[in-house]
């Protein structure tokens, strides 16, 4: 039986404030929609909608959790709301809502766009929803009568929303195949006997490498054969201390110290990552100064001959490790996973 529209039903043709109402619903359910599937992932071991990297900076960054709360538990919360004043005569209470609703997206869009420099498409999809209703809240909507089929109608959408913004966003971690050519030349290049060689795609200052970072180190510590770490460096524009993170992981590699620099980047806080942050790290771990310096200039012609080579190996997502023969993409696989391709390796 098809789903009655959500229109006043004292009327055939709706009039404006009916259709303003309508469509203040329509922007509610699609929030509240884009929350529901941002707590999904951010409750999940690996996200299950927005697996870009973009997602997961805004993810891990310091304005997901304000007050200790996720940010989507709020969206829930406001939307929610929206919804059930939809069909509550509270003019009032609705346009107080309304006003938060669309100052609140309006901040959150320039949270991301200054303070954190990535993108979530969840988080845009619900902050266009919340000034879209905060503008037909605003500009007249009223209250509709509740029925029983308008609940159902409410919930189709919903479901709807949920199941739309899964197909637009999702991106499985594990999703990317390899090249039909195999494995790229720069994996063999950086075999060599008697060790098992772990090929890692690097941006220190990528949240999901360093997570991957913590189970690598861990399932070396298993495994009871030698282990060589590569590294290739893939600075992504959107982390600003990305590049001199980079920078300084190669001169210090050129002074033998790169095992060492690499823990100190992994372990420093990110916004330490500056310029003068890494050099003194580098310094920390033993490099000479003069010769860091002196290096940073050839540091800048490798890193960008190592982003070019990856980006021709088709690799567009972080972490990327190759290990075994194996192209291993995402930050889902457990530490025991890695240990035995660690074993496969060695075999």
């Amino acid at each position: 039986m098809p789903v009655p529209p959500l229109g006043p039903s004292t009327s055939p043709s709706p009039s404006p404030s009916g259709k303003l109402s309508v469509a203040a619903l329509v922007f509610a359910v699609i929030g509240l929609g884009a929350s529901i599937a941002s707590l999904v992932d951010y409750l999940g071991t690996a996200p299950a909608f927005c697996a870009e990297t973009g997602c997961a900076t805004v993810r891990e960054s310091a304005w997901s959790h304000p007050l200790g709360v996720p940010m989507p538990v709020l969206g829930i919360a406001l939307f929610a709301a929206a919804i059930g004043f939809g069909f509550v005569e509270a003019p009032r209470l609705r346009r107080m809502l309304a006003g938060v609703a669309g100052l609140g997206a309006l901040g959150l869009i320039a949270v991301q766009a200054f303070a954190i420099g990535a993108w979530c498409k969840l988080c845009l999809v619900a902050d266009l929803a919340a000034i879209g209703y905060a503008i037909t809240a605003l500009a007249g909507a009223t209250a509709l009568r509740f029925s029983l089929w308008r609940g159902v109608a409410l919930t189709s959408w919903l479901a709807a929303a949920i199941a739309i913004l899964g197909l637009w966003t999702h991106a499985p971690a594990s999703a990317e195949p390899p090249p039909s050519s195999g494995l790229p030349g720069f994996v063999d290049a950086a075999q060599i006997r008697g060790a098992t060689t772990v090929v890692e795609v690097v941006d220190f200052e990528c949240p999901f490498c360093r997570r991957m970072q913590e189970r690598l180190e861990a399932a070396i510590r298993q495994v009871g054969t030698p282990v060589r770490v590569v590294r290739k460096m893939f600075p992504l524009s959107m982390h600003p201390h990305a590049m001199p993170a980079a920078l300084a992981y190669c001169c210090a590699d050129a002074q033998g110290k790169g095992d060492a620099m690499a823990a100190a980047l992994f372990a420093a806080p990110t916004e330490d990552l500056t310029a003068d942050g890494c050099e003194r790290l580098a310094l920390s771990v033993g490099c000479d100064r003069e010769r860091y310096r002196r290096d940073l200039a050839g540091a800048a012609t490798r890193v960008a001959a190592e982003t070019d080579e990856v980006r021709a190996a088709g690799v567009h997502s972080l972490p990327t490790l190759f290990i075994a023969g194996q192209r291993i993409v995402g930050a889902a696989m457990s530490a025991d996973e890695l240990a035995e391709l660690l074993r496969r390796g060695a075999r």
